[in-house]
């Protein structure tokens, strides 16, 4: 007989790990939790901070229900203002006055509980996504109470806010030809400005991505330089008229410098090139200055350059001088633009290694082609140079 053990149709038994059971969400006991802590102490954000972080709530389930609550003072029915049935508080952000002084210490009730649960940041940006794209349902003094919350979450640093995230919810086509986002924005501005720089206000909008793009707040009918100047004189954003107007200026001699390096690198007829200057100058309203120096740079960044050749790259330059000397002189009409010119290019050959010795060379070549006068050259030489770099130019005209 062996005295192997015989198999068995039994099988074996494996032992099974319990899993967790998925508790369905209750977000009203919860909403009504957290309305009776505000209840109790009548507002106190001090208190009910106290509360909150002593209370054995699940944040990380109700995250979103919590931040309904502050703003709202209990929950609302989805995609509504109409509230749900259980209890609600009247302190709430939507229930204070619509000044910064009243809605800061919400603000900074948020961040104290933000700072020990930072897992909560990415439900206060839901609710909040949410509250922004529903704007329309709001009347204009809730919707200020909520732009001031808005820029108080940035200019208080709220920890881990993304500002792409809060203005790109604001971008719907329905809200912006309403004229809403424009007007929300306008006060998001205001509150951001009366403890920031318009250098932060930049920083803001370059995080948002919405540096270049704060015409797309405005109505289409309204979507012109004129119409942003218009609206933020009369709101008192000058200084942010004159930011953007100085940004699309910026803009608008980019394109020329493009435009230009390009058709001089095509060998386009040089007339061309000047009609073309001048219907763009005319345009954008470019001074003549900016535009005398942005086609000397163009005249430049067209050079083919030759690698470490010094000799072949001053022949370079000097050719392209003499060539495109007739395009700067069509627009270097005074002797205030031909001295900023020889100022621009003593600079220019002062800071490019391959110039460095090039600078009378380049004047005598400009002299010739009637686009710099003699007196302009003996007056800079006598009174105007510059002190980076300095050359002996009289054999320029002797």
């Amino acid at each position: 007989m062996s005295s192997k053990e015989k198999p068995t149709l039994g099988g074996t038994r494996i032992k099974t790990r319990k899993r967790n059971i998925a508790v369905p969400l209750d977000t009203g006991t919860f909403a009504d939790a957290v309305v009776q802590i505000y209840n109790e102490h009548k507002g106190d954000l001090e208190l009910i901070a106290k509360d909150v972080d002593a209370s054995e709530l699940d944040f990380s389930r109700y995250g979103e229900t919590f931040f309904e609550v502050v703003f709202t003072g209990g929950r609302n029915q989805p995609g509504t203002t109409k509230p749900e049935e259980g209890e609600r508080h009247m302190y709430s952000v939507l229930t204070c006055n619509d000044t910064r002084e009243s809605i800061l210490p919400v603000v900074l009730f948020l961040q104290k509980i933000i700072r020990r649960r930072p897992f909560m940041i990415k439900a206060l940006e839901n609710v909040m996504k949410r509250l922004l794209q529903s704007l329309e349902l709001y009347g204009p003094e809730d919707r200020k109470k909520l732009a001031i919350f808005t820029a108080l979450t940035f200019s208080q640093k709220l920890s881990g806010l993304p500002p792409e995230t809060i203005f790109s919810a604001l971008m719907s086509d329905t809200l912006v030809a309403k004229g809403i986002v424009l007007y929300f924005v306008t006060d998001v501005f205001k509150v951001y400005l009366v403890e920031n720089t318009l250098d932060d206000l930049v920083s803001l909008l370059k995080r948002a991505k919405m540096d270049d793009r704060l015409l797309d707040l405005f109505p289409m009918q309204k979507r012109s330089i004129e119409g942003f100047a218009e609206h933020f004189d009369k709101e008192g954003l000058s200084v942010l008229v004159e930011y953007n107007t100085k940004k699309v200026f910026d803009v608008k001699l980019k394109e020329l410098l493009t435009t230009v390096t390009d058709q001089i690198a095509e060998d386009v007829n040089v007339a061309d090139v000047i009609e073309m200057v001048k219907q763009r100058r005319k345009e954008a309203t470019l001074p003549d200055v900016d535009v005398v120096r942005t086609i000397w740079d163009a005249t430049m960044d067209a050079v083919q350059w030759s690698g470490k050749n010094q000799q072949q790259n001053s022949n370079l330059a000097l050719r392209q001088v003499k060539q495109w000397g007739k395009l700067l002189g069509a627009f270097c009409t005074t002797a205030k633009l031909e001295t900023d010119l020889m100022y621009k290019i003593q600079i220019h050959c002062y800071e490019d290694a391959k110039l460095m010795k090039l600078f009378p060379d380049i004047i005598r070549a400009l002299y010739e082609q009637d686009v710099l006068a003699e007196d302009t050259i003996l007056k800079w030489f006598k009174k105007g140079t510059n002190p980076k770099g300095r050359w002996v130019v009289f054999d320029v005209l002797y």
